[in-house]
């Protein structure tokens, strides 16, 4: 893969992985460090009768006997992945509305925090929020991605603009 583009790499996954693994082609996200595959797994066959709960414990028994029967050939795949990228690999399956994701990375990341922010990320773990200030800032970033979805999603598509736009430009010499 000498491209790690996002259509590159939707395609290499759609060529690589087994073509009964999914009902659908699989949804590929990327950033610098890691490669996540999400798939969607067919609906079980329910019991007559059964209610929500019985419906959600078929659909997560189907997701964890996908993640065991697969387990061999994802490492495989996400190997020649990382060959081919120098990403890791993370997998996951989703089943109706159930959804897990194994193997995803968690990658430290190192920030200046001024006494204000400080106290905010210790009012969060002193109240059980979160158990540290790295879990409760993490928190945070979580809670700005589900209200302000729209907004970083307009940045994100803006820097996929000035990406193309500096690609097509002139090459300095």
């Amino acid at each position: 893969m000498t491209s790690t583009h996002p259509s590159t790499l939707d395609g290499w996954f759609a060529g690589r992985l087994p073509d009964d693994w999914f009902a659908e082609a699989p949804d590929v996200a990327a950033d610098n460090d890691e490669i996540l595959v999400i798939g969607r797994l067919p609906e079980p066959s329910y019991p007559g009768g059964a209610d929500d709960a019985a419906i959600a414990a078929a659909r997560r028994a189907r997701i964890q006997r996908f993640r065991e029967d697969t387990r061999e050939q994802r490492m495989r795949i996400a190997d020649e992945a990382e060959q081919r990228t120098g990403r890791k690999v993370a997998w996951g399956a989703r089943c109706g509305d159930e959804e897990q994701i194994f193997t995803a990375l968690a990658i430290p990341v190192m920030t200046r925090l001024r006494m204000r922010e400080r106290e905010t990320l210790d009012t969060l773990v002193s109240a059980g929020v979160a158990r540290s200030r790295s879990e409760a800032l993490a928190w945070c970033v979580r809670l700005v991605r589900e209200h302000e979805g729209d907004w970083i999603q307009q940045l994100r598509d803006a820097l996929v603009a000035v990406r193309e736009a500096r690609a097509a430009g002139p090459n300095p010499a």
